[in-house]
């Protein structure tokens, strides 16, 4: 049984060697001894071709991860033929891990090849053995003892004098060494003993062994789903299995079992007793709930910034900070970068927190003096990854599943480029979901349009909407600290308090600065939770009326669109925060589901509903992605709805410029809302086109720059 599922090919290699690296984290930052705990990673040798596979060996040798083994089963085949037949993958591999600085133990061939190695002075059988490319050891071991006689044997007078008295029978069962199980006791015992470094285990194996002529080494094999009548007898004949051939039914294959008193199921037994049980089983009640902060702790963003503007990845780094500080809660935090703090302004942890370092910090830094120095440390808080998004989320997965690896809740905290997370690691933080994990990822510099001077590389308009496709995530887009407070506390509350459950967090955070307006004396924490809240209501009075929907940083565009309808047109539009359209899409699809599943009991409504049912007027949703975030809670939407959103590659410009050519600046807001008046025939259609001549919409030229690229 596995205890760490991975997903796809590459992950499981990326993924063991950060979790030996978290290991050894958690025992010298002195939150548990885990000096008796060994990482194993079973490998192939055709996955050794996915990037991430040999990716971070050069991490566990640097960091001397003697806690660490990976098992490559080098069977020479992947699935569609050889892994490398012209060459020889496993002396490719062990290039690759010893260049690393990893202890490397091949497991070549089966101790039934010593007598013809010892019989063998010349040394021309070790010759024809590193001579024959791979692609040649499959077509033996499929072809047959005379075959592997006349064409590998053959090759040299000397070798074939070797076995000139062999058997065919006996050429063919030569054994390779991952089949020989004192060897591979041997390799896994000199594995656990060493010190000082990694190990990898290269052992040659067959693919489909014990399967029969039909199976092994076949470059159909993986496609092979049935075994003959006669494969079964021959499998049975291979294993020494007491069947009698009355017994066997291809359709219907007995079971054998030895029986309870046989050594080999007594061995069985033991092992399982002393491994903890028969089943895996993930035991989250071993870590008890987490004394979470009070009030005090969010009210630095509670209360806003006055007249200071703050972008929202700054605010949640303040928050952050105040939770660091925390007696209980600090010590589990996880901050996780991958060489991107100075740009979001946590430099300042470096000194007070310290990046681990399993060596400390053996060099004189060149900003020593400084208050916000770079100081390593073998009890540092931060996991520094480099510029290595895929480590990061490995480091993620490590730490927020220690709940139920080490009975130990810790809470990791990765902030990244927004584009970098889900754009470029999805699979992995798919993975992190399978494994159960607990904890935050921060998307900071998110939006297509706020990031503006790094083009369709960097500008992301869709995390939001990749992140939706993942059941364990829960999204939110905030637009104010006071709602990042909040979510951030109901987010620890979610994951590591009473009744945990195994969900990630994923905020969205921006580096364009605005002031922070305080939390409202009435505000809607229900909403702010659940999806949207009103957050600007339309002054009393006269006038048609309308809804503007917002999230992130295009809830100022909205105020400003707000004001512009009041001031000329007289339009009275309420403007919402939106802080998840993909808790409110889930939230329709699990009322619609129970509708219809209780036909006989009173409909349930879902909450964007609720919320705007007592609200008229088109209704217009906005925010700095792709329109098809927005459009997630269409459905659910009473009366008219329209989107805006920044569908298509981000460009290099101001931001006005930007939000000019997506038409979601505040003045293409107010239009659209007029132009969905028009189309209900409360306004003139000439009054909209006066308006998108005089906003000259149609200009990128023509809109106020904003700011520049601003700061975190």
């Amino acid at each position: 049984f596995w205890e760490f599922p991975t997903v796809s090919m590459g992950l499981g290699a990326l993924n063991a060697v950060h979790q030996a690296r978290f290991n050894k984290y958690l025992h010298n930052r002195g939150i548990r001894d885990t000096r008796q705990q060994h990482v194993w990673a079973f490998l192939g040798d055709g996955e050794m071709d996915e990037p991430e596979s040999l990716g971070a060996i050069g991490l566990a040798a640097r960091e001397e991860l003697d806690n660490l083994t990976f098992v490559i089963s080098a069977n020479l085949q992947r699935l569609d033929g050889p892994v490398r037949g012209n060459g020889k993958v496993i002396q490719e591999l062990e290039s690759f891990f010893r260049g690393a600085g990893w202890n490397v133990i091949k497991v070549i061939w089966g101790r039934n090849w010593d007598p013809l190695l010892a019989a063998d002075p010349s040394g021309a059988l070790v010759n024809i053995m590193n001579a024959t490319p791979d692609g040649d050891f499959q077509t033996y071991q499929a072809e047959g003892g005379a075959f592997i006689r006349e064409h590998f044997f053959g090759r040299d007078p000397r070798t074939a004098k070797l076995v000139e008295n062999w058997t065919d029978q006996q050429i063919y069962d030569l054994q390779r060494g991952g089949h020989d199980y004192s060897k591979t006791y041997a390799a896994y015992r000199a594995a656990i003993e060493h010190r000082g470094q990694p190990t990898v285990i290269l052992a040659h194996t067959i693919k489909g062994w014990t399967l029969g002529s039909h199976f092994e080494a076949r470059n159909a094999t993986h496609q092979m789903k049935k075994l003959t009548l006669q494969d079964l007898k021959d499998f049975r004949d291979r294993l020494h299995l007491e069947i009698p051939d009355s017994a066997l039914d291809e359709k219907l294959p007995p079971y054998f079992h030895p029986g309870a008193d046989h050594e080999h199921i007594q061995y069985l037994q033991e092992r399982r007793r002393t491994l903890g049980g028969y089943l895996p089983d993930r035991r989250p009640s071993r870590s008890s709930a987490l004394a979470l902060p009070g009030d005090e702790t969010y009210e630095v963003l509670r209360r806003g910034s006055g007249n200071q503007s703050v972008a929202t990845t700054m605010a949640f780094v303040r928050l952050l900070r105040e939770l660091l500080k925390d007696d209980e809660l600090g010590r589990r935090i996880v901050p996780i970068v991958p060489d991107e703090a100075r740009t979001f302004g946590m430099d300042s942890f470096f000194a007070q927190q310290k990046i681990y370092s399993p060596q400390g910090q053996q060099y004189i830094s060149v900003d020593r003096e400084l208050v916000l120095s770079y100081k390593e440390s073998t009890d540092g808080q931060i996991l520094h990854e480099g510029i290595n998004e895929a480590g990061s989320v490995a480091s993620f997965t490590a730490a927020g599943t220690s709940y139920a690896t080490h009975g130990e809740p810790m809470i990791p905290v990765y902030i990244f480029y927004s584009m970098f997370g889900f754009q470029r690691t999805a699979d992995s933080l798919w993975a992190a979901a399978d494994q159960m994990a607990r904890g935050f990822i921060l998307g900071a510099t998110a939006g297509r349009t706020t990031l503006n001077g790094e083009g369709l590389q960097h500008e992301d308009g869709h995390s939001l909407l990749l992140a939706s496709t993942n059941p364990a995530v829960v999204a939110y887009d905030p637009a104010f600290s006071f709602e990042v407070a909040h979510i951030v506390r109901a987010g620890l509350e979610q994951m590591y308090g009473h009744n945990a459950e195994d969900v990630f967090y994923y905020l969205t955070l921006y580096n364009e600065a605005y002031p922070q307006p305080p939390e409202p004396e009435d505000a809607d924490i229900r909403g702010i939770l659940r999806g949207m809240h009103l957050y600007s209501p339309a002054s009393d009075g006269e006038g048609l009326p309308a809804q503007i929907l917002a999230s992130g940083v295009s809830v100022p565009w909205a105020l400003k669109a707000q004001q512009l309808l009041a001031d000329r047109w007289g339009v009275r539009a309420d403007v919402w925060s939106v802080t998840s359209w993909n808790e409110l899409r889930r939230d329709g699809l699990a009322v619609d589901e129970w509708n219809w599943l209780h036909p006989e009991e009173p409909a349930r409504v879902p909450f964007v509903t609720q919320s705007l049912a007592d609200r008229s007027g088109p209704v217009v949703a906005v925010s700095d992605y792709m329109r098809a975030v927005q459009d997630q809670i269409r459905d659910w939407v009473p009366g008219d709805f329209a989107s805006l959103g920044t569908d298509g590659f981000g460009l290099s410009d101001t931001r006005g410029a930007l939000r000019r050519h997506f038409h979601v600046d505040a003045e293409s807001i107010a239009v659209r809302v007029l132009t969905m008046l028009a189309e209900r025939g409360q306004m003139d259609r000439s009054e909209v086109a006066a308006a998108i001549k005089e906003f000259d919409l149609l200009d990128v030229r023509a809109a106020d720059p904003g700011q520049g690229m601003g700061d975190a």
